[in-house]
């Protein structure tokens, strides 16, 4: 194997092994314009794409200890998507690339929590919130009922209902007795 292909192979698999996740699609016939935006989108989210060779991503595979699965996965144009972090926001970009191409890309499938999963699977994940949004709603939920409460004795206040209770009066202490 000449130089160039091994630095590509090692690059490859290199790529693989070192991410979280890694998205297998195929790209064949989609323009150069729309691929740079799905780069430009990728980007954005802590991730790369990479068009590369069957053969390299089946060795990256046999490195990685992927199934047998993804060998079907090996056919026509593949590019393969890998970063860190949320996985969810990198599927969503995918997905909106592969409806934006009209028939022309397609999702193979995913190496995503150590699992191999198919293209139904990628874009169930691309319909799961984020993280960061998760973490907000758990937020508020945990928030809402201290807001419900103030809500009530606001509205109680308003309309004149019943005083707070006074504080009590310190109570003297009894005398020792010696």
């Amino acid at each position: 194997m000449r130089i160039e292909k091994v630095a590509i192979l090692n690059e490859v698999v290199a790529r693989v092994k070192d991410s979280d996740y890694c998205f297998i699609i195929n790209h064949g016939g989609v323009t150069v314009a729309a691929m740079a935006k799905l780069r430009a989108d990728l980007k954005k989210v802590d991730s790369r794409l990479l068009v590369v060779k069957n053969t390299f991503l089946a060795k990256a595979a046999k490195e990685k200890g992927w199934s047998d699965e993804v060998q079907a996965m090996l056919t026509g144009s593949t590019a393969i998507v890998t970063g860190h972090g949320e996985p969810t926001a990198v599927a969503k970009a995918i997905i909106e690339f592969v409806k934006a191409s009209n028939g022309k890309a397609a999702v193979k499938g995913a190496d995503y929590d150590s699992k191999i999963v198919d293209a139904a699977m990628v874009e169930a994940l691309s319909k799961v919130p984020g993280k960061d949004e998760l973490r907000a709603t758990f937020l508020m939920l945990l928030k809402e009922p201290a807001t419900r409460l103030a809500r009530v004795l606001s509205e109680k206040a308003k309309k004149g209902g019943d005083a707070a209770p006074a504080a009590e009066a310190p109570v003297a202490e009894a005398p020792a007795q010696a």
